[in-house]
């Protein structure tokens, strides 16, 4: 299978795959939790829901940022391929 068919059947997913094997992020990430969990033990009922909430909009605002982010490297790479291949070459070549 080439890679526009695994882009195309969606078997890529960048924002799956990139930090597996990042240590320090499977840290803070089980550190969050922790503290997340702290935190909700000790919350009525009602200020559970506006956690919730919250979590919900910053989950929201994460997925916005690394779409953009995506993008912005995708056309990236995509202009610096397009550089690459209009270079024109030398009479030495």
């Amino acid at each position: 299978m080439t890679v526009m068919e695994d882009l195309w059947y969606g078997n890529i997913n960048p924002h799956e795959t990139f930090l597996n094997g990042n240590c320090r992020f499977k840290h803070l990430l089980a550190l969050m939790g922790k503290n997340r969990d702290n935190l909700s033990d000790t919350l009525t009922e009602q200020q559970k829901e506006t956690l919730a909430k919250y979590d919900d909009a910053v989950n929201e605002m994460h997925s916005l940022t690394e779409e953009a982010a995506f993008h912005c490297g995708f056309s990236l790479g995509v202009r610096l391929v397009m550089e690459c291949i209009s270079i024109p070459l030398s009479a030495e070549d």
